[in-house]
């Protein structure tokens, strides 16, 4: 396991990371208020989730695999936040309509007031960020040892739950121009103000 306290480029921890977890994805935004869902099963269409900064207290990385409602295994990795603020948040995903075609439906928020999550899982596919600081990073323990950040219950009790598996954990991160490639979003709370849903013909995705 590599132990790095304070600040650690998010260029470096990504050429660790990406050919150690496992490729990745998950669903659409599932805002619950309380308790998390034990699980859900996925409806696999990938959507972008753009954050133009993510401030994050208990961080985890780590993967496993998510299943459509069609019983299809989707590999994904999950970044677990305890709790998260976002500022210009976000989420598209493209539909196409029989006979008229694509429509982008596009979800944003957090222009002036932050975002707030709390136990907020984003399944993805791909990630990227122009800047990523880590605070008290580990890479390379063990997912049924991490202690900093959050492991969802559905994971957890997931006969794809690998407790020897590879993870990454940290006290906190800071990240910049975020993008995530998702099948699956879900939190405990999500307080999303300046709240703004558009259903538009053609492709406007976020990224």
């Amino acid at each position: 396991m590599l132990r790095s306290a304070g600040r650690t480029s998010w260029k470096r921890f990504a050429c660790i990371l990406v050919p150690s977890a496992v490729a990745a994805a998950a669903l659409g935004i599932a805002m619950a208020q309380g308790a998390l869902a034990v699980s859900f099963l996925i409806s696999g269409q990938k959507f972008q989730v753009a954050l133009d900064t993510l401030d994050v207290r208990g961080l985890a990385i780590y993967g496993t695999v998510d299943v459509t409602k069609k019983g299809t295994l989707v590999p994904v990795f999950v970044t677990g936040a305890s709790h998260a603020k976002i500022s210009g948040l976000c989420q598209s995903v493209v539909i196409t309509i029989p006979v008229l075609g694509p429509y982008t439906l596009k979800i944003t928020g957090g222009d002036h007031s932050r975002v707030e999550a709390r136990n907020l899982f984003l399944d993805a596919t791909a990630l990227s960020s122009s800047q990523a600081n880590f605070d008290d990073l580990d890479i390379g323990v063990a997912t049924g040892a991490v202690s900093k950040g959050p492991i969802s219950r559905g994971d957890r009790n997931s006969r794809f739950f690998d407790p020897n598996g590879f993870a990454q954990q940290a006290n906190s991160a800071f990240l910049t121009d975020v993008h995530f490639t998702t099948v699956a979003v879900s939190a405990a709370t999500f307080n999303v103000p300046d709240l703004d849903v558009r259903l538009r013909q053609g492709h406007h995705e976020c990224f």
